[in-house]
């Protein structure tokens, strides 16, 4: 099957923060009193508004003030990128440039605002690659509803079916797929199960092997 256009999750697939959320989450809720298990935070990766303000509520009441921690998370994430960097996942930069030369527009959607993700483009050394990035900040529902991967189409000018999602995560899997995209995970914290598998038009173990998927493993 060929595509016209490669659209990618950011964090976790592009750029080696997905591990930030799983680390940080936790020590934000730890640090106004609350406990998050490592299992809830795996459930927390790409999940956009309004679920993860209700899913927090589900687990800790109404009265949790899910603003604030989360704008304590996102200092403990800053201090942790102002420290370490931002690092860009392997292959990054190498798959941008076979697609384009193969004519395959490429485009990011994400639930990182913009102004974050151009920051941690750039910090990662892949700014300027993308030029089209599509927000959860721009659509009504973040993931797992499908409207970042529909409004990223509409932005292209293509069908769902034309587009391939890349992602890391099953929120995003899940979103992509409901859009109508076909998805290749290229998991990062955990594989995919069995019900994640069936949404899936391929699981790659790389990035590059997502170039052979769209390419073809002959191109020299």
């Amino acid at each position: 099957m060929s595509f016209k256009a490669v659209i990618f999750d950011l964090d976790g697939t592009l750029i080696d923060t997905e591990k930030l959320y799983r680390l940080y989450w936790p020590k934000a809720l730890a640090h106004f009193g609350y406990d998050l298990p490592d299992e809830r935070a795996l459930m927390l990766r790409s999940l956009g508004r309004p679920f993860a303000p209700e899913q927090f509520r589900a687990w800790y009441g109404e009265d949790f003030d899910y603003p604030k921690v989360r704008a304590f998370r996102k200092e403990l994430i800053e201090a942790h990128i102002a420290e370490h960097g931002v690092e860009a996942k392997p292959g990054v930069r190498e798959l941008a440039d076979r697609l384009t030369a193969k004519g395959i527009t490429i485009a990011i959607a994400t639930a990182t605002d913009p102004e974050r993700t151009e920051r941690y483009l750039s910090l990662a050394g892949l700014g300027g690659i993308f030029r089209t990035i599509i927000s959860a900040t721009m659509v009504p529902f973040g993931k797992p509803a499908p409207d970042i991967y529909r409004y990223a189409c509409e932005k292209l000018g293509l069908p769902p079916e034309e587009c391939l999602a890349v992602e890391d995560a099953p929120n995003g899997v899940r979103s992509a797929f409901t859009a109508g995209c076909r998805v290749v995970m290229v998991p990062d914290q955990t594989e995919p199960d069995k019900e994640l598998r069936p949404m899936l038009y391929a699981c790659a173990d790389s990035l590059s092997e997502v170039g052979d998927l769209v390419c073809g493993a002959s191109e020299e």
